[in-house]
Parts: C-alpha cells; sequence; structure tokens
C-alpha cells in the first residue's frame, strides 16, 4: 500500500507542476466525464477552453459543478469543422482532450448515422485542426475499451490486438482509432516531431463510474433513481461483467499521459488501456448488491430477458501491463471502494445537499494525498 501510495504523491506533483498556467482545450465539457475533468484541471490551475453541446437536462453534472465558472465554455457541435478549427486555433492550446462522443451503446442502435458522424468525424475534424496549429501541442483521444473485436473468450486485450466492434458504438470508436493512427503516421509521426511538434495518443478506459452522472442506460444512474424513488433495482444484465473504475482513475490516467508525452513525445504517441486490476471485473449483479448494501436498503430484481433486444457485450477485459509499466500508472481502488466512494457521493449530495463541485474536489483529494 506504501509502494502505491508514493506513485500517487508522484504523480500528484507532476500534474500540478505541469498544467498550472497552461491552456487545455477539451471536447465534451459538459458531459459526466468532462465535468470532473474540467474541475480538476481547474484546481491544478491550468486555462480552460471547453468545446461541446449543451447539457441536456437541467440536472446535468455540468450545471451543479458551476462548469461556466471553471472554464471559458464554448457551445457548438464537434461536427462543425469550420468552428471546431477556428476555435483551437484561437485559442492555441497546450493540450487537448477529446471526449467529445454519443457515448452509449443502446442509443447507438437508435441513432446508427449520428453515432458514427460524431464519434469518427469529429474525432478527423479534431486532429485535422492540429495540422493547422503552428505551435507544439499534446492531444489525447479518449476512445474506450470497446474498440476490440471481442470475442467474449476471457481473453484481456491489450493495444495491438485486432479493432472491431459489433454495435455501432464499438464499431464507431474503432473507427476512430485507425482514424488517430492514420493521423498520427500522415501528419503527426513520432519519427518526424522535430517538424510538426505534435504528440498524439488514443486512451481506451472500461466502465466508469462515480457521483454525478444522470445518463439513461447506464447502471449507477438507474440504481441511484429506484434507489432515490423507493423503487426496486432492475438489472438488465445481471451477469455482464464489466471492467469497473472510478472516473477520476482514468481521468489521473489521461493527465499523467499528457504530461508523459509532453517530456517525451516520440515514446508516448501511441495507444493505452486503462482499467481496474482483474479481480475488479464484476458482473452487474455484484455491483448492483454493493451499491444497495452502501445504500442502506433496497431490492434488486432481475428483468426478463428481451428476446428482441440489441446485442451487448456480456465479457469484456483489458490488459493494462503496457500502462502501468510505461506510464507508471496504478489503479488504486477496488471495486468495493470504488462502489462505496461513488454511493456516498450521492447521498451527500441527494440527501445532505452538498455542493457537487466540493464533492468532486473532496474525492480527488482522496485520490492525490499520499495513504498511510
Amino acid at each position: 500500500m506504501e509502494h502505491r501510495a508514493g506513485k500517487v504523491e508522484k504523480m500528484k506533483l507532476d500534474l500540478a507542476s505541469v498544467y498550472k498556467g497552461k491552456k487545455v482545450f477539451v471536447t465534451g465539457h459538459t458531459g459526466f466525464k468532462g465535468s470532473w475533468f474540467i474541475t480538476w484541471l481547474h484546481h491544478l490551475g491550468a486555462l480552460v477552453k471547453g468545446y461541446a453541446l449543451a447539457p441536456e437536462n437541467d440536472n446535468d453534472l455540468y450545471h451543479a459543478i458551476r462548469g461556466d465558472e471553471l472554464c471559458e465554455s464554448v457551445i457548438a457541435d464537434i461536427r462543425d469543422k469550420k468552428k471546431l478549427s477556428e476555435e483551437i486555433q484561437n485559442f492555441e492550446p497546450d493540450f487537448i482532450f477529446h471526449f467529445a462522443a454519443q457515448p452509449l451503446v443502446r442509443s447507438s442502435y437508435d441513432l446508427p448515422t449520428y453515432t458514427f458522424e460524431v464519434n469518427t468525424l469529429g474525432t478527423a475534424y479534431v486532429l485535422d485542426a492540429l495540422r493547422f496549429l503552428t505551435k507544439p501541442c499534446v492531444a489525447v483521444m479518449i476512445t474506450t475499451d470497446k474498440v476490440y473485436e471481442n470475442l467474449e473468450t476471457g481473453h484481456y486485450y491489450k493495444e495491438t490486438d485486432r479493432l472491431g466492434g459489433y454495435d455501432p458504438y464499438s464499431s464507431s470508436k474503432a473507427c476512430a482509432e485507425l482514424i488517430i493512427d492514420s493521423y498520427r503516421k500522415s501528419f503527426f509521426n513520432p519519427l518526424s516531431f522535430e517538424k510538426h511538434f505534435k504528440s498524439i495518443s488514443s486512451a481506451r478506459a472500461g466502465n466508469v463510474v462515480g457521483g454525478g452522472d444522470w445518463a439513461t442506460d447506464r447502471i449507477i444512474p438507474d440504481i441511484i433513481r429506484s434507489l432515490s424513488n423507493n423503487n426496486p433495482i432492475e438489472l438488465r444484465n445481471p451477469v455482464s461483467i464489466r471492467p469497473w473504475q472510478h472516473v477520476l482513475e482514468p481521468l489521473q490516467g489521461y493527465l499523467l499521459l499528457a504530461a508523459r508525452q509532453l517530456n517525451d513525445p516520440e515514446k508516448f504517441s501511441g495507444a493505452f488501456n486503462f482499467g481496474p486490476y482483474p479481480k475488479n471485473s464484476v458482473a452487474v449483479s455484484i455491483l448492483a448488491q454493493k451499491a444497495l448494501d452502501e445504500w442502506g436498503e433496497g431490492e434488486i430484481i432481475n428483468k426478463a430477458v428481451d428476446e428482441t433486444r440489441h446485442h451487448e457485450a456480456g465479457l469484456l477485459h483489458l490488459d493494462i501491463n503496457k500502462t502501468t509499466q510505461e506510464l507508471d500508472w496504478l489503479p488504486l481502488w477496488d471495486i468495493s471502494a470504488t462502489i462505496e466512494i461513488t454511493i456516498k457521493w450521492y447521498k451527500k449530495f441527494l440527501l445532505n445537499k452538498e455542493d457537487a463541485r466540493e464533492l468532486i474536489l473532496a474525492d480527488i483529494n482522496k485520490k492525490t494525498i499520499k495513504n498511510d
């Protein structure tokens, strides 16, 4: 435990020194992960410009954290190539983190072409804007653990494994990875860094949970809505196994990856997996029971199998050896701690009416202080 805590302290010192006063462009800043991310960046002293669609609902996390106070917020569509390029050029960022996406598997079945447009063209437009940026820049392109051709055999997918995707969301993100790789080789080749001064990486994270997520068709928000309304928790895919992790785990990884790219742009221009240790990839039913135990009451029921439902992968594992070895990054919270921290966030926010931004900062503090 002491060994891990030392590495966390090292990451904290690196991040504070890297981002203070730097210009950071964040797409998708109004989303769940984006809201946590800009809160952390602001805490580190970065100058943040966000580019995203407006939050969909009044209770979205971005409103709760008063996101407009944390960044210069541009409300626009990632598919607007001209607008996006102008905002990037005018800001002249030191770092770009690309979160903007249509992020839901089930929604991708209803909106397949929209999903492909946002997740592929949006990614290409960010990278294309980089071609015309006349200063050094580090870019981290966030995709997903679902970019792999998942045969559901229990194999732990590593960064060199074959890309694929059954559903439109997964496929669109695999396509985004191919686009990232093409731009990296064609325009930002690490072997010719001294000509373009751009370092491009991609980050593939597992299923994230954390306070303030209210999205539909995501397990923790569904659980919280059920518990808040004294309804039983209905599980759609109780036996599905996912690489669960607290949202701060990959966000810390993204910040660290970009910092490493700044110091060694050639070495860290590539793909990196961010996921939990194997023992923390558990079934939906186990996660739900832990959430219920932490909340203190409630009931779980399994929904009847819908034979007409769209395919969703039932098993997915990530190999994180490259990331832990090369980045000096570690997932520090096991599944029990992850659920405990997440449910406590919701209880403090919903029952105690505590401030969302302060709750995020408290969790960031837990993540980065040196533990005994």
